[in-house]
C-alpha cells in the first residue's frame, strides 16, 4: 500500500508517532477448513508481531502462525471462531488456457474485491525471475492481483479454489500478468507445516537434468519430455526400484513429465512414505516400476 498515492498523501499528514503505529501490512487469506486453518502468502505475514484476521461477515480474531515457508511464499494461520465456511477446492491440474477465473482479495485495503480474467498460462516457470525457488508451475492469469490481494483465492467459474494469489512472484505489479500458487501444491505445503512445522520434500535419491534436444538425439528419443538420470543415491528409493544413470524418467504416477524443470519440481512435491510409480526409458524400452518415497537424508539428520 505504501506505493498508493492516497496512502502517501495521508502518511505525510501524520505525526511521527502516528506513522510508527501505522507500520502494518495488509493481505488476504483463504479459509481451507472449518476448524480455522487459513492459507496466505509468507510475504504477507513475514516479520509480523501480531496477526489479525477480519472476516467478510465482520467478525475479527487474532491468528496464530502455524508455520510458513518462504521458498513457496506460503503461510498457515489458525483462528478460533465458530461456524466457519471452508472454500471448495477445484482441480488446478486440469485448468486450461482460456478458462474463466476470479481473483478475490482486499486490494489496497479498500475491502473485498473480485476481479475477472482468464488463465493465461499453466505450469509457468519463474526460475529466471528469482521467484518461487521450489515452485515451477504457477498459474498465470490476467485477472488483476494488486497489493492487498496477496494470499487471496483464485477461483474457477464455480467458485472452487484453483490457487493462492501472489503478487511477489515478479516482485512487482505488472498489468495483465499475475500469478497464483496451484491449490494442490498449497494444500500439500499446508499439511506439512501442520504436521511437521516445516515443508518436507519427498526424495527419490535421483539426480537428474532436463532433457535437451541434443541429449534426446543422443538417446534416440522422439522428444525432450522427461528428465535424464545422471546419478543414483546408493540404497535410495530409485536405486531400490532398479533405476540407473542414463535412464530417462517420463512419468511419475502416470503423470507425464512434459518439461525437465517441471519434472524436477514434481519430484520435490512427493510426500515421504508415498508409494509412487515411475515410468522410464532404458535402451529404447519403456519400463514402469514402483518405489516408496523417502525423506532426504539431510532432512532426517536435522530431526
Amino acid at each position: 500500500m505504501a506505493n498508493h498515492p492516497l496512502f502517501r498523501y495521508y502518511l505525510k499528514r501524520m505525526t511521527p508517532l502516528q506513522r510508527e503505529r501505522l507500520r502494518q501490512n495488509l493481505g488476504s487469506g483463504v479459509i481451507v477448513n472449518e476448524t480455522g486453518y487459513i492459507l496466505t502468502n509468507f510475504h504477507v505475514i513475514s516479520g509480523a508481531e501480531q496477526i489479525t484476521v477480519l472476516l467478510a461477515d465482520g467478525r475479527e480474531a487474532q491468528a496464530e502462525l502455524v508455520g510458513s515457508d518462504d521458498r513457496f511464499d506460503l503461510a498457515v494461520l489458525e483462528i478460533d471462531l465458530p461456524n466457519l465456511t471452508a472454500i471448495e477446492v477445484g482441480e488446478p491440474d486440469k485448468a486450461q488456457v482460456g478458462d474463466v477465473v476470479l481473483a478475490i482479495g482486499n486490494p489496497f485495503g479498500i475491502g473485498q474485491t473480485v476481479t475477472q480474467g482468464i488463465i493465461s498460462a499453466t505450469d509457468r516457470d519463474l526460475g529466471n525471475t528469482g521467484g518461487g525457488s521450489l515452485l515451477q508451475n504457477f498459474l498465470q492469469t490476467d485477472a488483476a492481483i494488486n497489493p492487498g490481494n496477496s494470499g487471496g483465492a483464485l477461483v474457477d467459474a464455480h467458485g472452487r479454489l484453483l490457487g493462492i494469489n501472489t503478487t511477489s512472484a515478479l516482485n512487482q505489479t505488472v498489468p495483465s500478468v499475475s500469478f497464483a500458487i496451484p491449490a494442490n501444491i498449497a494444500l500439500k505445503v499446508m499439511q506439512d507445516l501442520i504436521e511437521f512445522g516445516r515443508v518436507v520434500p519427498g526424495w527419490l535419491g535421483v539426480y537428474a537434468d532436463p532433457l535437451t534436444e541434443d541429449l534426446a538425439r543422443a538417446f534416440n528419443l522422439a522428444s525432450t519430455n522427461g528428465v535424464l538420470v545422471t546419478h543414483i543415491h546408493n540404497q535410495g528409493p530409485a536405486h531400490q526400484a532398479g533405476l540407473k544413470p542414463g535412464d530417462v524418467i517420463t512419468h511419475i504416477n502416470s503423470d507425464p513429465i512434459n518439461d525437465g524443470n517441471h519434472g524436477l519440481a514434481a519430484m520435490a512435491m512427493l510426500r515421504p512414505g508415498e508409494v509412487v510409480s515411475i515410468t522410464y526409458i532404458r535402451n529404447g524400452k519403456s519400463i514402469t516400476t514402483q518405489t516408496r518415497v523417502s525423506e532426504a537424508p539431510e532432512q532426517q539428520a536435522e530431526d
